[in-house]
């Protein structure tokens, strides 16, 4: 007999387990804070790897509606240095093993693979509260609760479900975006368009860096990267959209006009995006009954992994309970003791110290020069 199960939070990961538990016939519910699935914007493109993020959907069995929204030619690959020079200019040639997806349409075809009702919308959630004997209260902001037997966390970085396991709380790592958006780009914004090319463009540079993407529909979505305290972004008025570009786009006086114009030309309003992590190292003892997943679990700075390992975890859980009908506890230590491993070890990849925003090597050339090492390394 399968206990019934209680998520928080209707991202990538919740969904994904909700979807892995529904194949295997096990009840499920989902609460989410948004009002509706379109309430917000969902983020950009996400490459969903062969080695996590894939396996997740295919778990969830959704390959073919996974393989209908990837975006082609979006793997291209292009570094320049700060004065508009190409380093590298890697070609799309369809054999990579991450495919490009927008995050919407991911999380779309996740929640059309569910049965109606499953997601509760516009469930903010307020706290959690241990009763005893293996039973939680979740309160929501509306003053309504639910009882659960099996919570799991898929709330993100400030999981309000994190502290029945552990105190840890999320520490600025130092570095934050600023988001921007030009539309119409190939005709509007033809210097930018050009120097981002068909898929991703990266300019790096010691405590700086420009990154856009190509999304659909013409759209350049850029990610400028600034190496600051909270308290040099907290005096910039980013309720003034044209002030903001013009602070912004100061720190990188010199660079070429195709590149800044990333940031002066953007057709939104900049967003403010900082960087948060929990330790990497982070763990909990087990708990009888309750669980996290993906940023809730073990939150990051942006590498590029966060969504897969989001997925994966909702997949790989799923599967611990299909397999424990009898003994979540048992399901629950499988699940945690492989994510604990696979999230540290993402955390402290080789090299990744190395190629920090703030490192002196964060530089055009030496990037270029560690994608040609690793091609060549057998």
């Amino acid at each position: 007999m399968h206990t019934p199960v209680t998520i928080i939070g209707a991202g990538l990961g919740g969904l994904t387990l909700a979807r892995v538990l529904h194949v295997h016939g096990i009840p499920v519910t989902v609460y989410e804070a948004e009002s509706s699935p379109v309430a917000r914007t969902q983020g950009g493109m996400l490459d969903i790897h062969d080695y996590n993020g894939q396996l997740a959907l295919e778990a969830a069995g959704l390959m073919d509606e996974f393989h209908a929204i990837v975006l082609e030619g979006r793997l291209a690959m292009r570094v320049l240095d700060r004065d508009g020079t190409v380093l590298l200019d890697q070609p799309d040639d369809g054999t990579g093993g991450r495919p490009e997806v927008q995050r919407a349409d991911l999380r779309q075809i996740l929640l059309d693979s569910l049965p109606a009702g499953t997601v509760h919308w516009g469930h903010k959630v307020s706290g959690a509260r241990a009763l005893g004997e293996g039973r939680y209260e979740v309160a929501f902001a509306d003053g309504g609760t639910v009882v659960t037997g099996m919570l799991v966390g898929a709330d993100g970085a400030w999981s309000r479900v994190r502290p029945l396991l552990c105190d840890a709380t999320p520490s600025y790592v130092g570095t934050s975006f600023v988001e921007t958006y030009l539309f119409d780009a190939d005709t509007r914004h033809p210097a930018a368009a050009k120097a981002v090319g068909g898929g991703s463009m990266l300019a790096p540079s010691p405590g700086k860096e420009i990154f856009a993407h190509r999304e659909s529909g013409d759209t350049l979505h850029s990610y400028i990267a600034l190496s600051k305290p909270l308290d040099w972004f907290a005096a910039v008025d980013f309720t003034d959209p044209a002030a903001v570009a013009a602070r912004i786009a100061g720190e990188f006086d010199g660079w070429a006009p195709e590149l800044t114009a990333l940031i002066t030309d953007g057709d939104t309003a900049p967003v403010l995006r900082p960087h948060y992590a929990l330790p990497a190292e982070h763990r909990w003892d087990r708990v009888p009954g309750v669980t996290l997943v993906g940023d809730a679990a073990h939150l990051a700075a942006p590498n590029g992994e966060g969504a897969n390992l989001a997925t994966l975890d909702g997949a790989e859980l799923g599967k611990a309970l299909a397999a424990h009908p009898e003994d979540v506890d048992a399901a629950l230590t499988e699940y945690e003791q492989a994510m604990f491993t696979r999230a540290a070890e993402i955390a402290t990849f080789e090299g990744a110290e190395i190629h920090r925003i703030d490192s002196e090597n964060n530089t055009a050339h030496a990037l270029v020069a560690a994608f040609t090492q690793a091609e060549q390394t057998p």
